[in-house]
């Protein structure tokens, strides 16, 4: 998964079909620090973002099967989620041991 921040609207006036309904936006990929990373580029929307909003998108076969009442669609990119709060730890802050006791994955 990616972070991504919404920059403008695309629009097509021929679409592949399946793809008519589909909102396209134009959107900045993200580095952890949130800090732009690469070239802009376009995403299906399946969540309604609008313009300046931080998202969480998939790429490759993920972004076609995120896509609602469509079996498959030549999508590479996909707005899934967006993000309503962020919290941005250091690296060595984080503690990934588990806990002594009964757990589901134990």
């Amino acid at each position: 998964m990616l972070f991504g921040r919404v920059k403008g609207e695309a629009v097509c006036t021929i679409k592949y079909p399946g793809t008519e309904a589909l909102k396209l936006l134009i959107v900045q990929p993200l580095n952890r620090e949130l800090k732009p990373i690469g070239a802009l580029q376009v995403a299906a929307d399946v969540v309604d973002a609008g313009e300046g909003d931080l998202c969480v998108m998939v790429r490759s076969r993920e972004a076609s099967l995120a896509l609602p009442d469509v079996k498959f669609v030549p999508v590479d990119l996909a707005l899934v989620g967006v993000v309503d709060e962020l919290d941005i730890c250091p690296d060595s802050s984080f503690n990934l041991t588990m806990k002594p006791g009964k757990n589901q994955f134990s």
